[in-house]
């Protein structure tokens, strides 16, 4: 199981967890918001990413950040969504430096919430919290 934790009071972010929802057919991810006690849990669990606010991927012990995590779990959807891995061919500071750019202006571009997603009564076994 994977888990991806997302920032829970960022409309693009719970989009693209309704994304994943959508797209993940496996059900191989679990999802957390970053504010959540889980999030905050396996967040401080690693003294690396304590203070992040980015995605995050969590598989086993292995952890990707940024756009890493954006592309492995593109990898694990469905073709086409699949093919969106290729990105990983561009080096890591072009592609990070393009995700920082929509996270710096992610809520004047798509807004935020007061509060974190509660799931669906269907989706919430999908939930960590």
């Amino acid at each position: 199981m994977d888990i991806v934790l997302f920032d829970g009071v960022c409309n693009l972010c719970n989009g693209a967890v309704n994304f994943l929802i959508d797209h993940d057919r496996q059900r191989r991810f679990r999802y957390a918001s970053l504010q959540s006690e889980t999030g905050r849990r396996l967040l401080t669990q690693r003294p690396a990413l304590a203070a992040t606010d980015s995605i995050v991927l969590l598989s086993g012990e292995q952890v990707w950040v940024k756009s890493d995590a954006v592309l492995q779990i593109a990898g694990q959807l469905s073709i086409p969504w699949r093919w969106l891995a290729v990105f990983r061919i561009l080096p890591r500071f072009l592609r990070d430096a393009a995700y920082d750019w929509v996270a710096r202006n992610r809520y004047r571009l798509f807004g935020r919430t007061d509060t974190c997603r509660l799931p669906a009564p269907e989706l919430q076994s999908l939930f960590l919290e």
